[in-house]
């Protein structure tokens, strides 16, 4: 299926559980950077939340994946665009109840930014191995590792697998006071990050949990970014936290 945002068409996938009655619940659910929305630990945190009887939304972001739109021009703002535009169409559905808004890396920082924007329309809010130490690192001058400077930003920076990126990612991510969003969303959190991870540092997934007024933290041991090693501990972290949503 297509949804559209602003002329850009965003490839995405809605999947209902065995069972339903009524109104269900929704997850909308986002990849990272670099990502799309078949990978592995998308499409395992997907039958995690099938599982307990929630619908979901995935879908390839701006300039990822199948969806329009060019890798190199791709930025924050656009992808919160993009978050803002899958939330609404998930409300949009007939059967929509409850509204998660679920997100990996990159996509666990825009999961964070449209919850704070959409706090009251939804419901809990799952960040897996959130990268909002994007915003902070561009204000210092370094992006996936490379340093650059902050106050002179070039037009074309690099980005992994000899991909580029515009310079406008960096200067819109200096703009995110990701605290300010944080600050904004008083629903229930769960934050799931392996304290191994090589992309991410875990202190970014203990900082918002701390941050989050209602939040719990689940931390898995040896683990990496995408969760090659235990995997079914994130899934089990996430069908445990959306059972007790449904509960209440």
């Amino acid at each position: 299926m297509v949804i559209m945002d602003d002329g850009i068409a965003l490839q995405a996938e809605l999947t209902l559980p065995e069972r339903r009655e009524g109104r269900i619940p929704v997850m909308v659910l986002i990849h990272g950077f670099t990502g799309y929305k078949e990978e592995r630990h998308i499409l395992a945190v997907e039958q995690a939340a099938l599982g307990e009887g929630y619908a979901v939304l995935r879908a390839d972001m701006y300039g990822h994946g199948q969806s329009g739109g060019e890798f190199r021009k791709h930025t924050l703002f656009k992808w919160m665009t993009n978050a803002l535009t899958l939330t609404d169409y998930a409300r949009g559905l007939d059967f929509a109840g409850d509204i998660i808004l679920c997100g990996h890396s990159q996509g666990g920082l825009t999961a964070m930014l449209a919850a704070g924007m959409k706090h009251d329309q939804v419901s809990g809010l799952i960040a897996l191995s959130p990268a909002w130490m994007i915003p902070e690192y561009a204000r210092k001058g370094i992006l996936l590792g490379e340093s650059f400077d902050p106050e002179h930003i070039p037009d074309e920076m690099n980005a992994w697998g000899g991909r580029t990126l515009d310079g406008n990612y960096a200067r819109t991510a200096q703009q995110i006071r990701v605290e300010e969003y944080i600050d904004r969303y008083d629903g229930p959190v769960l934050v799931v990050h392996g304290d191994q991870d090589e992309a991410v540092p875990v202190e970014y997934g203990i900082r918002a949990a701390e941050r989050y007024r209602e939040s719990r933290l689940k931390l898995i041991e040896g683990d990496d970014h995408c969760y090659g090693a235990h995997l079914d501990q994130v899934t089990d972290a996430v069908g445990e936290w959306l059972a007790e949503r449904r509960a209440r």
